[in-house]
């Protein structure tokens, strides 16, 4: 029986993603500043209300979450298979900054930035300005070449 479970273990062990060394920096800065990063499918929140032809998303899971109430950021971990996980962790690390900013509560920085233009349709598809706001910003450090840079700087300032 032990054996069992220790191959299963090995197993399980052996298939979880293997992040860069930039995810895995910028996941420890995000957790000496209290945030309790997850690499899990995320759990269900209300998220903010969206227009009606964006609602098909609310089935799929989201590549990446972060709560205020807890601190806690899940990123989902098909990101890894997607090649697509430090952009995900540099937008989610963007709320955390406006979070460490807002005393608090999610609010935009006030950065002078703005996202690529495919970017558009995913934070214009919020029904209102404020969300609008926030993830035009968390868009706007994510899709930045010097992203990573950016997003460890936004930290140290505001967390």
């Amino acid at each position: 029986m032990l054996e069992s479970i220790l191959l299963s273990s090995t197993i399980l062990i052996a298939q979880l993603p293997k992040p860069d060394p930039q995810f895995t920096q910028l996941k420890t800065q995000l957790e000496s500043y209290g945030f309790k990063v997850n690499l899990a499918i995320p759990p269900s929140f209300r998220l903010p209300n969206q227009q009606i032809d964006f609602q098909r998303r609310r089935l799929r899971k989201p590549y990446g979450v972060l709560n205020a109430a807890n601190k806690s950021i899940w990123i989902n971990p098909i990101v890894f298979d997607l090649g697509i996980s430090n952009r995900v962790l540099i937008h989610e690390a963007t709320h955390a900054a406006q979070f460490c900013a807002g005393n608090s509560n999610i609010q935009p920085i006030g950065l002078d930035i703005e996202p690529i233009k495919q970017a558009q349709p995913f934070f214009k598809r919020y029904v209102d300005t404020y969300s609008q706001a926030v993830e035009k910003e968390a868009y706007a450090v994510q899709t930045q070449s010097n992203g990573f840079a950016l997003v460890t700087s936004l930290l140290n300032q505001h967390c």
